[in-house]
This record gives C-alpha cells, sequence and structure tokens, in this order.
C-alpha cells in the first residue's frame, strides 16, 4: 500500500513539473524583436559628473543583455529597437527638515527622458521618463558618497528601461 501511495505521489508531482526552466523573461515583449542598439545617453544637466552618461548607458546595456533575450547590434541599423536617451536632471534637495530649518538628509534626484523607437512588428516610438533618487545624510559631503548614490541609482534607472521593454506597451 505504501508503495502505490509513492508510485501514485511520483506519477502526479513529474505530471506538473515544467518542461523547461529559465531566468530570461520574455514577458510582453514581440517575438520580432531580436536586438536593440543604445545611443551614449546625452547630459543636459549642468551639473551632472561628464562620465555619468556613458557609465550609465554601459550599465543600461549589460542589464538589457543579462535580462532580456535581446543582444546588442553593434550597428543602429541592424537593430529592432534603438534606444536614446538624456539625462535631463541631476539635483541635490535637501529633505527631513528639522527645527532651525536644517535638514538631516539630503536627496540626489536624477531624471532621464528616453525615447525607444521599434522598427518590428511596427514602427512605433515610446517614451520613458525614469526619474529616481538616493538620500543621504546631510553631514556627508556628496562626493563622499556619490558613486554609491549613482550606483543605486543607476540600478533602478536599469529597471526601468527593463520593465518598459517587458511589458505590453
Amino acid at each position: 500500500m505504501k508503495h502505490l501511495i509513492v508510485l501514485c505521489l511520483i506519477s502526479l508531482l513529474s505530471s506538473c513539473w515544467p518542461s523547461s526552466v529559465g531566468f530570461k523573461d520574455t514577458g510582453g515583449m514581440p517575438s520580432e524583436w531580436q536586438s536593440f542598439h543604445l545611443t551614449t545617453l546625452n547630459i543636459n544637466a549642468p551639473n551632472c559628473p561628464l562620465y555619468f552618461g556613458a557609465q550609465m548607458s554601459e550599465k543600461i546595456k549589460d542589464g538589457i543583455q543579462n535580462n532580456t533575450r535581446l543582444s546588442l547590434a553593434t550597428k543602429k541599423e541592424l537593430a529592432e529597437l534603438k534606444i536614446e536617451g538624456t539625462i535631463n536632471s541631476y539635483q541635490v534637495n535637501p529633505i527631513a527638515i528639522q527645527s532651525g530649518d536644517n535638514a538631516s538628509k539630503n536627496r540626489l534626484t536624477i531624471s532621464i527622458l528616453f525615447t525607444i523607437d521599434a522598427n518590428k512588428p511596427k514602427e512605433e516610438t515610446f517614451t520613458l521618463n525614469s526619474t529616481r533618487f538616493a538620500d543621504f545624510d546631510s553631514k556627508t559631503n556628496l562626493s563622499e558618497v556619490e558613486a554609491e548614490l549613482l550606483n543605486t541609482i543607476s540600478e533602478q534607472v536599469v529597471q526601468d528601461v527593463i520593465n518598459k521593454l517587458m511589458s505590453n506597451w
């Protein structure tokens, strides 16, 4: 009797077992999309570090390649998706105001406007405005924590771009 129960249980579980397991979700992404091209982000924010546009562009490329089935096209003309972006805002503002108009925290906020041109299955243009922030202690100089803050914000922006690509538009 025990053997019959075990055999039934194994049979039941094996029929529900997935036939394949993968870590790259295709979501609502059209099957015609095979590759993308990303132009290095332009910087329109006056106080943004000059290296940030190129650094952010590389993180987006890596994020898309590692988390979707899309490959990077070396030439813009060969890609089904063409992504361009501009860093429009790079601001530090005080938050968490305490007595005496002193802030206990500051917030670095970055806004990037993306334009995504798709040529398959039909020609369409989409925009994504990603505004992300990271907070830091007001007693800390921005230059001491800027690299860490930019890394945190970059991860969030990359996820925004991937979510836009994977959504059903």
